[in-house]
């Protein structure tokens, strides 16, 4: 049983973590639709995730850091450890919100916080002074989008615990607002070089995996983040003086994300349709599941901060179908880790 923990530490998908995303875009999702009664059950599943997770990720940290380092410093696997800072903010966020444990989440906050400086850097570093780099074809994709996406996350935790901050509620919300929009700032250009991709350079059939979905999950949580600061700014001056800006800006991500949505089924339906991949789990499945979660979620805050009632009728029904992606995820997961267990037994 240690050698095959062992293994599957070795062999850790960068974006593992998406998992634990997913699962708490879709606790905070349900929560704010009213299906209170799944937030135990979530918060249960997500706990496990996190924590397993974790431990797969020391133990490569300690017994396998070549292999870790590697991963990190690849264009083509490199982003997915945003995955890291993703999960542990979004994951707070679910505790907050659907289980109300403020202390356990005032505690993920500086730990995604640690997490992004630590990863952000570390990853735009190598991807600045290496000396061989592969054409844009080859080392670019989807999951670099995930800097954008860990970073609006800890804009959504901070903006969330605001009013849980006491004197430093200004400081916390100024913080969550920059994070905002650094995270606008890193979508921008990421999706430019993602838009050429799409249209001037070749796709094979293969290629079209679910990270592209992440196009329109970055901008999922980006509505989110900026519905939560549009619904704080009665706490902090500075976001009542700007929030004509902020709803301006937050309309135009959500309009641009829900814009994705077709494309992304139809590029999904020709990459399964053409490519026909095996049924066999793969961890990325995940990246298609996160952004259906978090548009749910987004979508509802969206239409209360805006007061756009007949919007929220999308958030009812991507719910279904994040529930529904998720629930098969899930299944495709454990079948993935009992079946070598019973193999080995």
């Amino acid at each position: 049983m240690t050698t095959l923990l062992e293994q599957k530490a070795k062999h850790l998908f960068p974006g593992s973590f998406a998992a634990v995303m997913a699962t708490g875009a879709l606790g905070v999702g349900l929560n704010l639709l009213g299906f209170h009664w799944t937030a135990p059950v979530l918060i249960a599943v997500n706990t496990v995730l996190y924590t397993v997770l974790w431990i797969l990720t020391i133990i490569r940290l300690v017994r396998y850091p070549r292999e870790l380092k590697e991963d990190l410093v690849s264009h083509s696997k490199g982003a997915g450890f945003f995955t890291i800072v993703a999960g542990t903010a979004v994951f707070g966020s679910q505790l907050l919100l659907t289980g109300g444990h403020v202390k356990i989440a005032m505690g993920l906050l500086p730990a995604a916080a640690v997490l992004w400086v630590v990863i952000m850097y570390t990853f735009f570093t190598a991807m600045t002074i290496g000396k061989e780099k592969p054409s844009l074809e080859e080392g670019f994709n989807g999951t670099w989008l995930l800097s954008s996406v860990a970073t609006q996350s800890i804009a959504v935790l901070g903006t969330l615990l605001s009013p849980y901050a006491g004197q430093h509620q200004h400081l916390l919300l100024f913080s969550s607002l920059s994070m905002y929009f650094l995270g606008c700032m890193l979508y921008l250009p990421l999706m430019a070089l993602l838009f050429y991709r799409f249209t001037f350079v070749r796709f094979r059939e293969d290629e079209l995996s679910p990270p592209y979905w992440i196009s329109m999950g970055a901008l999922a949580i980006a509505t989110l983040s900026g519905s939560a600061l549009i619904l704080h700014a009665e706490y902090f001056p500075l976001l009542e003086e700007i929030a004509p800006f902020l709803k301006g800006f937050t309309l135009f991500f959500w309009i641009t994300g829900t814009w994705w949505i077709p494309l992304l089924v139809i590029l999904t339906v020709w990459h399964y349709g053409f490519h026909r991949p095996g049924l066999s789990y793969n961890p990325q499945i995940w990246s298609m599941v996160f952004p259906l979660a978090m548009y749910t979620a987004g979508t509802y805050q969206f239409a209360n901060a805006l007061h756009l009632p007949f919007v929220s009728i999308l958030a009812d029904g991507m719910a279904a179908a994040a529930a529904v992606s998720w629930a098969a995820a899930l299944l495709a997961m454990l079948v993935s880790v009992i079946r070598p267990v019973r193999s080995d037994g």
